[in-house]
């Protein structure tokens, strides 16, 4: 039986907000739980009737149209049956399962059948109107189209930019690639001073030939030396085999030296002359060993800094850094970041079997937010964890760690002075969050009109 609406009826086209208004049918629910939905509902001023089973819901769905589609079932419920009562409907609905035995099987074939949540039984009040809330989202969030991504291929991997501070990286590549020159390459962390390292070995002298990276920072100090130039059998404790470094396994190829400022002093020396010989010797060796390896080398430190410091050798530094490229964090990259995004999107999405083609304003307000500490393999991360997540083929602000959205609330409050636009937007939001996403609710807090504060939510894609 239908619930007493507190609106008009979602059918009342000429009404803005009732467009807007969340159709929920409850399938199997006792008229306990139906009572208690039927209330949470008229909260967030949406429209809630029900069906006593499967079949009869099946009817309804093809029927009418419906927002939400919420499912009491059991631990091995078959999940085949909401794919055959969505056959050749129009606006499919999005799917809750409520259940009082939770099992593994359960929330596998759910998320194998596009369920949006998989919610205890009873549900809780919060619960429910959260599903409620990303739904009601996911309406009235604007979809973006993602923008054309031409990357830059360099083997598995892809450089993707074009802003000015990313031009000036190309350039630089460009000048060295060709050439044999040692290159220093800085940048924060998450930069991709790595896959520069590979874009100027596969465009130079060196890229038919092997690309070895040591990240010295991740290797033991009393471990390094071997790992570096090999070592003899016997020449220590568990030495038990002749072994053979990395700047041999780089013959005719390039080795990078990555996180470079993390070496000893008595290492760098080592290291130095390495370069400036072109030859090493084994630990535990006597005889010097020929080696013709390009020379790379990343850090994410201040090297003259560390000069100073007496933790780095000068003539090292003069050394790897005949040219030097300094990487751009994320956040001076501009635009970059929507066309990152996009292809991290379309990365992800084909290495977990999603079609993601839009991704939606308030997502994209978020991402251009967060000041990405991390740089870019941050926000890899960030995309694939929320395309794991995704429900269908635009990405939401749901789909994004909570922690991003948490922080961007946090960036806000930390304000001081603010435009009267991003005070009006955080105000609506604070309200919002109070009364738990419910638009009526938090007109009459904010004392406008319902419909002017839907329009003003798109607006500042809340």
């Amino acid at each position: 039986m239908r619930q007493q609406e507190a609106f008009p009826s979602a059918r009342d086209g000429d009404d803005p907000a009732a467009r807007l208004r969340l159709r929920i049918l409850v399938v199997g629910a006792e008229p306990g739980l139906r009572g208690a939905l039927g209330r949470w509902a008229a909260e967030a001023g949406a429209e809630l009737a029900s069906a006593p089973d499967l079949p009869r819901a099946a009817r309804q769905i093809a029927q009418e149209r419906w927002d939400i589609v919420l499912a009491v079932v059991g631990d091995e419920a078959d999940m085949s049956w909401w794919a055959d009562a969505l056959r050749g409907v129009e606006g499919r609905p999005h799917v809750l399962l409520a259940t009082s035995r939770p099992s593994m099987n359960l929330a596998l074939g759910a998320k194998k059948s596009g369920v949006l949540d998989l919610l205890p039984l009873p549900p809780s009040r919060d619960d429910f109107l959260r599903a409620l809330n990303s739904v009601w989202s996911a309406r009235t969030d604007d979809a973006v189209q993602l923008p054309p991504v031409e990357g830059h291929p360099v083997g598995p991997y892809t450089l993707v930019g074009h802003s000015p501070a990313m031009l000036d990286v190309y350039k630089q590549i460009a000048l060295v690639a060709q050439t044999a020159v040692t290159v220093l390459i800085q940048g924060e962390s998450g930069t991709g001073k790595e896959l520069v390292a590979r874009a100027i070995h596969a465009n130079g002298p060196t890229g038919s030939g092997p690309f070895v990276a040591v990240n010295c920072a991740a290797i033991p100090e009393n471990l390094l030396e071997s790992e570096l130039f090999g070592h003899e059998k016997g020449a220590f404790t568990g030495a038990v085999a002749r072994k053979i470094g990395r700047f041999q396994q780089a013959q005719d190829g390039t080795i990078l030296l990555d996180e470079v400022a993390d070496m000893s002093l008595a290492l760098q020396a080592k290291i130095l002359r390495a370069i400036q010989e072109r030859e090493i010797e084994r630990v535990g060796g006597a005889e010097p060993i020929k080696v013709a390896a390009r020379v790379l080398a990343a850090t994410n430190r201040d090297l003259r800094a560390a000069i100073d410091a007496g933790r780095f050798r000068s003539d090292l530094f003069y050394r790897l850094a005949v040219v030097t490229i300094t990487l751009p964090p994320l956040s001076e990259r501009g635009d970059d970041l929507d066309l990152l995004t996009a292809h991290f999107l379309r990365l992800h999405g084909t290495r977990h079997g999603k079609s993601i083609t839009a991704l939606s304003e308030r997502a994209m307000t978020l991402l251009r937010r967060h000041p990405w500490s991390g740089n870019v393999r941050e926000l890899g991360n960030v995309i694939e964890r929320a395309v794991i997540g995704s429900r269908d083929g635009t990405l939401r602000a749901e789909d994004l760690p909570e922690q991003l959205r948490d922080g961007a609330r946090q960036k806000d409050s930390d304000r001081a002075l603010v435009t009267l636009a991003e005070a009006e937007a955080r105000h609506i939001a604070r309200a919002l969050e109070y009364t738990r996403g419910r638009i009526g609710d938090a007109a009459k807090i904010l004392a406008i009109h319902r419909n002017t504060l839907t329009r003003k939510i798109r607006e500042y894609g809340l």
